[in-house]
């Protein structure tokens, strides 16, 4: 087994790993030792730390993986890129200190009045995205030597349990809030000085800087590329303003409410990591390859898989989103958060089921146009947040979130139709929304008919219940796509697994 399968193998078992510790934390743990404003504060605190360290990077990330052949040598000094991969991120983040500094009354008077512990605790933003920065930089130094394992391990498991360990000792009274917003933070600088002392290890790094190595020509073109993508890092990061202008608008105790409720949406996108990851290079290889037939067929493939995978996987979250609710601690405060879930997972189904028209843009020679599309996306997530949030609370800005994939998806297909001749639709998404909306009938209509018959309303009658409905639901999910032969793929994975 070469070293690229070993290593993938080891980090996809590293991540389901820390899905696992996360779904218990989430649930079990956070519901149970922390209050909605806690919750609400390390949620807030995590993603601006992450849009920020996203930024600042100034798009050096993807020009170590795109460059990094260039730079490679025999001797493995590689010209000095890991020396560019260190200096640039640094330059950002000193231009951020520098506006954080200069804005941070500002930033305290906005979240002073609906979010005092965000205020209290700004300070920590600057130490805390300086980790995720380089805890981010350092992993994509492994990647480019064919080393994920570790940087898996250590971000998606190391931290989950650093974070469950401070979760519990502040639930159980033994450190102070101070002290665990702290330690919180902490595990990412940990985590970072595991990741850099890990390159060390490797022995093939150099951080000497090869000045004379790179032309003008070649400096142009990495220059337009990095600032290309630090605009790009915006779209990927819509997700996290949301918690930002909840904390202002609404307070700490909502955000956390809608903190519980974004982890369940978040399942349904799960499946779109690895169909993604498979597709793309496909996708690229159709592309550079000018077969637009080809590529169309890919699309519609990837995006009717995906549209099926996470649809049911949500109509079976909706379905049994009272149990869930009903097993977590305190879970009758977060029950206001099933209008998040709904639409949040509404918004996750469009963008897993239409992403791949966004790589199929970056791959082509219109690429460029993809910043347009990002500023309206992005301006358009703003812009709905502000408005919508007063009127609808933490429902108003999952609304927000759909909104604004639907308009930028639906400008994005239309360049794609008209100036590439690609489509993403097909007759079989009509097939695969119809169905599943009777599936959604069906779940939605079974409760009122069937839990009567239960003589109990006990816990273990309601999962009991759950158990019975969603077997059913996916009984019936596998005669009807056995019926309708969505695709080959799926036949064939049905009579594999002799469904």
């Amino acid at each position: 087994m070469g070293v690229i399968a070993r290593q993938s193998i080891k980090g996809a078992l590293a991540n389901y790993i820390g899905v696992a510790i996360g779904f218990f934390t989430t649930f079990f743990v956070l519901t149970d030792y922390l209050s909605q404003e806690e919750i609400g504060l390390t949620r807030v605190m995590v993603d601006a730390a992450m849009l920020f360290a996203g930024i600042a990077q100034l798009g050096t990330n993807a020009s170590i993986i795109r460059f990094f052949p260039f730079f490679k040598t025999v001797d493995e000094k590689n010209h000095g890129i890991f020396g560019w991969s260190i200096l640039i991120p640094f330059i950002g983040f000193s231009l951020f200190a520098l506006l954080f500094f200069i804005f941070k009354e500002h930033i305290v008077e906005l979240y002073s009045a609906k979010s005092p512990l965000i205020a209290n605790y700004c300070y920590l933003l600057i130490p805390l995205t300086f980790f995720a920065l380089y805890l981010t930089v350092f992993e994509t130094n492994a990647s480019v030597l064919l080393r994920i394992t570790v940087p898996k391990i250590v971000r998606e498991v190391g931290i989950r349990i650093f974070n469950l360990v401070c979760y519990i000792l502040y639930g159980k009274g033994v450190i102070s809030l101070d002290l665990f917003v702290i330690l919180f933070c902490a595990s990412y600088g940990v985590a970072m000085l595991i990741n850099f002392f890990y390159l060390l290890s490797l022995g093939k790094i150099s951080f000497r800087i090869d000045w004379g190595f790179i032309n003008r020509d070649r400096l142009k073109e990495i220059i337009l590329y990095t600032l290309f993508m630090t605009a790009t890092v915006l779209a990927g990061n819509i997700p996290l303003l949301n918690s930002l202008f909840l904390g202002a608008q609404t307070g700490l105790a909502l955000t956390g409410v809608y903190t519980i409720a974004f982890y369940i949406a978040n399942i349904v996108e799960v499946p779109y990591r690895s169909l993604g990851a498979i597709s793309r290079p496909m996708i690229a290889q159709a592309v550079r390859d000018d077969n637009w037939k080809e590529v169309n067929r890919l699309g519609q493939q990837v995006s009717l898989h995906q549209l099926l995978v996470s649809s049911l996987i949500f109509l079976l979250i909706w379905i049994n989103l009272s149990a869930l609710f009903g097993v977590i601690p305190h879970g009758s405060e977060y029950v206001s958060g099933m209008g998040v879930v709904f639409f949040l997972g509404l918004a996750k189904i469009v963008n897993s089921s239409l992403s791949i028209g966004t790589d199929i843009l970056n791959f082509s020679r219109h690429y460029p146009f993809s910043l347009i599309f990002i500023a309206l996306l992005t301006l358009s997530a703003i812009l709905l947040n502000r408005y919508l949030i007063p009127l609808w609370s933490i429902n108003g800005s999952a609304c927000a979130t759909l909104f604004s994939y639907a308009i930028y998806f639906a400008c994005l297909l239309a360049f794609l139709r008209s100036k590439l001749g690609v489509s993403l639709f097909s007759r079989k998404h009509v097939v695969v929304l119809a169905f599943v909306i009777v599936l959604f009938g069906i779940g939605v209509a079974w409760d009122p008919l069937v839990m009567p018959l239960f003589k109990s309303t006990s816990l273990l009658m309601l999962l009991t219940n759950a158990a019975i409905k969603s077997l059913v639901i996916v009984a019936i999910c596998i005669i009807i796509l056995r019926k309708l032969h969505i695709s080959k793929d799926v036949d064939k994975i049905l009579r594999v697994s002799n469904m």
